[in-house]
């Protein structure tokens, strides 16, 4: 299968593409329809809306109403459960302006989430950072019980996902969970933007300041309040809520692998509405110990020896380590005091 005929837009998006992935989750029907409009997405803006997806509505009304309770609480109850009691798994409550992007403090508050590790595995035992248990609070009940179903959903989504994206790239369709994905980093947040205020205009204006995404893969469920903005050839459009979507992006991993053929796009958040803001990114990403390496995509393309230069001026082609390692680099800019107490 081949899209050479498919090349990257020239002219800013005025909006993010649609697509219905029912036969990928299905596992039939027009499979290679559905790779042929990831591949214009993920070449055109690294962004995508996903209808047809099969999460249970049911399950994401349940989660958001459970994260409205729990971020209603007082801070000192939230407290209970912060980051630095999660230790090396760095899961839990961080308040607003704790965690950071580009050096400068978001106006949000969150829970991190990750995969549920008992003692016993062997790399809760080693001490791998970012292994371990989740620190749920005792209020409201039921928020354990949702947010490990809502995830075990996501993660079945994100392998399907990537076969999709296997396919667009004209690869089989197990490509990236025989290499990269079998044992995939999945990391959950549940980020809260309050009500902004002129003083949090001129002090702390972005409720997420731009940014890449570090992984393969994001998926975000998001509340119809709005404020995600896409930037697109320099310009920056907005991705607003649709109904019985996610929306999805590439990140950084993606973006090495395919040696700049589909890019990491920025983006980032300001609550504006007036009203509270809840969003709910779902993170797959390569297995924490693999090297990941550039696929050779001669096939589909000729790219170029000197991929074009990131927003931030840094070059993830050029990158060695694990993937484990690239993560944990920027997992401690986020969270500088974080990574000092707790390594």
């Amino acid at each position: 299968m081949s899209f050479n005929n498919i090349d990257h837009m020239q002219t800013p998006l005025t909006h993010v593409p649609v697509i219905d992935i029912s036969p990928l989750v299905a596992g039939q029907g027009d499979r290679n329809s559905v790779a042929k409009q990831l591949h214009a997405a993920c070449r055109e803006s690294g962004f995508f809306y996903i209808r047809g997806h099969g999460i249970d509505e049911t399950l994401q009304n349940r989660l958001h109403q459970l994260s409205e309770q729990f971020f209603a609480l007082p801070l000192e109850e939230k407290m209970n459960i912060h980051m630095k009691l999660g230790g090396r798994a760095w899961r839990g409550f961080f308040p607003v302006g704790e965690e950071l992007t580009s050096g400068k403090p978001d106006r949000k508050e969150g829970l991190y989430f990750g995969t549920e590790l008992g003692p016993e595995d062997p790399r809760v035992r080693a001490k791998l950072p970012m292994h371990g248990a989740n620190l749920f609070p005792g209020h409201p009940s039921g928020l354990r019980e949702t947010v490990l179903s809502y995830t075990s959903a996501m993660t079945t989504l994100g392998h399907q996902l990537m076969e999709g994206l296997a396919l667009s790239l004209g690869l089989p369709e197990s490509y990236f969970s025989d290499r990269y994905t079998s044992d995939p980093l999945t990391l959950f947040r549940i980020f809260h933007y309050p009500p902004e205020s002129k003083e949090d205009a001129a002090a702390m204006p972005w409720g997420v300041g731009e940014h890449t995404d570090y992984g393969v893969l994001t998926i975000l469920k998001q509340d119809t309040v709005g404020g995600l903005q896409v930037r697109s050839h320099g310009q920056w459009i907005e991705a607003p809520y649709i109904e019985g979507t996610f929306i999805c992006n590439i990140g950084d991993m993606l973006d090495r692998m395919t040696g700049g053929y589909y890019r990491s796009t920025p983006h980032r958040v300001r609550n504006t509405s007036g009203r509270e803001r809840y969003s709910f990114p779902f993170f797959f990403d390569p297995n924490f110990d693999v090297e990941v390496k550039p696929i050779d995509l001669r096939h589909i393309a000729a790219l170029s020896d000197e991929p074009e230069a990131r927003w931030d001026g840094e070059n993830v082609h050029t990158f060695e380590g694990t993937y484990g390692d690239y993560v944990l680099g920027k997992v401690a800019k986020v969270f500088p005091q974080l990574r000092r107490d707790v390594g």
